[in-house]
């Protein structure tokens, strides 16, 4: 079984990580966990809202699988409850499954979609899935999450300003909007707007204030203190308190269910393996992909008997946790206490919070969605990975989260054959100054050998990527018109039969045209498959080496010879003279 890194820097790490527990790490798990809970309650009651279930359900989330996922992840400072991505996708399928809104019925395809989104993780890491995580680009991925983004605000603004408009796609939304915009309440609009302004600049000017919990406290001070109900400021309502009723899913939803489930289970484990890896403090182990995903599936299996939305990692919160000083899980246990706290002792109180100041509150949490600064990034280094990021995010607006993640998946999965079988091909020169042989042009110094032509590509040559290649080897053989063409082939590690059959059939045209093929830095892999092909036949021992300055030096000798020049000076007088 994988081990488990869950302890101090320099103990062994083979143990369950609360056999090992130091006691010195205490006062920070505590301090952490109640940090962090300061922001995941309010958080985990807007998420809820987004998905248009009950406030108690975000609530639910934030105990069952945060317990769970402690007790069984790899990541010491990973805060699993739910996040803005999974709730707003969350959101489409539930309605669509529960069209009428019965709050009940959307519980039970709730925690059918969570058991859907478990069964799917677990078996996942069950048949070592792991390395699914690199199938999202980051390009990709930024243009997705923007496209969540935009569509969360315009989710989020209807709530802020206390207006209803009519649901529909992305366009349909943002004209509806635009009509009820007179009807917006002033005393709703005032709230919310300062209420996000609030948030704002607490994150700013005040890092270590919880600024969701702060804020979510003076608006609930508000609706006692100023009775804003009265004045047209709608509240979250009655919140059920207690422990919920442990229940089985209805598993009878699961046909309507499982395409959505599969999508949120690819964007729960790509957000937490995101999460958990860019907040590994120095010196942790790294997080195991494979175990990952089953203790994020048995955190949604665990949960989904309780009544919970699909839990995932979420990178605010657990950049909160780490930021407060969290050593282990133990923390995660500590904000999982005060969420249940919550349920027990606090179900009138968050009654009182107002719906604009929820909006606020999310709408605070999505803005690094749409980060500009990410996008000029991508921009400035790869123009046509920003195409990509674009698209994604098209994909989410006009098609929907669950076509939108389909989508970004497809477009990473098409640019990695596209970047698979499009290998790039070098001129190799001599470099004077350095004495060594790299692409032409990156320096004056570099010359070239009269009558030889060295190239180089990278990657595996498949049946799908030596084609392209190839055509462009053939047109630089033909632009430069060598006697001796040098392959160099330190940068492929394998070559498949097709492949072989084709650098056979170009090693005949070439002989044909009075041009003699070498392979130079063949791997020991792919020149023991060259050894036992027809290629390697017709090339023999004496045209393969081990190096291209063994392949060169061997040309330039026979030149140097026919010369009346013996022996072979050192490389750069001889290639200097050539």
């Amino acid at each position: 079984m994988t081990q488990l890194p869950l302890t101090p820097r320099g103990a062994s790490a083979s143990r369950w990580w609360p056999l090992e527990y130091s006691r010195s790490f205490l006062r920070l798990d505590v301090i952490a966990g109640l940090t962090t809970a300061a922001v995941v309650i309010p958080q985990a009651l807007a998420y809820a809202g987004i998905a248009g279930l009950p406030p108690s359900v975000g609530l639910y989330t934030a105990v069952f699988p945060m317990v769970a996922y402690a007790l069984l992840g790899t990541s010491r400072p990973l805060s699993v409850s739910t996040t803005s991505t999974v709730a707003i996708m969350c959101a489409g399928l539930l309605a669509a499954t529960v069209p009428a809104g019965d709050p009940a019925g959307l519980i039970a395809a709730s925690s059918t979609l969570a058991c859907l989104v478990g069964a799917f993780l677990l078996l996942s890491g069950i048949l070592r899935m792991g390395f699914i995580a690199n199938f999202l680009s980051i390009p990709v991925l930024a243009g997705f999450k923007a496209g969540i983004g935009l569509v969360i605000l315009l989710n989020q603004i209807p709530k802020l300003l206390g207006i209803h408009v009519e649901k529909g796609n992305f366009l349909a939304s943002l004209l509806s909007l635009a009509r009820h915009l007179p009807e917006a309440g002033a005393a709703t609009v005032i709230l919310g707007i300062g209420a996000v302004t609030l948030v704002l600049a607490l994150q700013k000017y005040a890092r270590r204030v919880p600024a969701p919990l702060v804020v979510a406290i003076l608006g609930i001070a508000a609706a006692a203190i100023f009775d804003l109900r009265g004045q047209g400021v709608e509240l979250t309502g009655t919140v059920q308190g207690g422990m919920p009723s442990p229940a089985w899913p209805n598993l009878s939803l699961a046909t309507q269910l499982w395409p959505g489930a599969l999508a949120i289970a690819l964007m729960v484990f790509t957000e937490s393996i995101a999460a958990a890896k860019t907040f590994a403090r120095h010196g942790d182990p790294r997080p195991n992909a494979d175990r990952e995903l089953l203790a994020l599936g048995g955190a949604n299996l665990i949960g989904c008997l309780f009544g919970i939305m699909p839990a995932s990692g979420g990178t605010s919160q657990t950049a909160v946790n780490l930021r407060s000083g969290a050593r282990t899980q133990a923390a995660e246990i500590v904000t999982a206490l005060l969420g249940l706290a919550a349920l027990l002792f606090l179900g009138p109180v968050i009654g009182l919070l107002p719906k604009t100041v929820l909006a606020a509150v999310v709408i605070a949490a999505i803005l690094p969605l749409l980060n500009p600064v990410g996008f000029r990034a991508i921009l400035r280094v790869r123009a046509e990975e920003f195409v990509w990021a674009l698209a994604a995010l098209a994909g989410v607006v006009v098609f929907g989260m669950l076509w939108g993640i389909l989508l970004a998946v497809a477009i990473s999965m098409l640019t990695l054959f596209y970047l698979a079988n499009h290998p790039p091909v070098y001129v190799l020169a001599y470099n004077r100054s350095e004495d060594v042989f790299r692409p032409l042009g990156e320096s004056p110094d570099d010359v070239t050998l009269p009558g030889v032509l060295i190239l180089r590509t990278e990657g595996r040559m498949h049946f799908a990527s030596a084609p392209r290649p190839a055509e462009k080897m053939r047109a630089l053989v033909d632009e430069w018109h060598p006697r001796v063409l040098v392959l160099d082939c330190r940068a492929i590690p394998d070559f498949e039969y097709t492949a072989l059959t084709m650098m056979l059939e170009a090693e005949q045209t070439l002989r044909e045209r009075g041009i003699t093929l070498r392979l130079a830095g063949l791997n020991p892999g792919a020149r023991k498959v060259i050894e036992r092909s027809p290629l390697g036949a017709a090339l023999g021992p004496d045209r393969i080496f081990g190096t291209v300055r063994e392949a060169v030096s061997d040309t330039l000798c026979a030149k140097l010879a026919a010369r009346g020049i013996s022996g072979f000076p050192n490389a750069k007088v001889t290639i200097a003279e050539e």
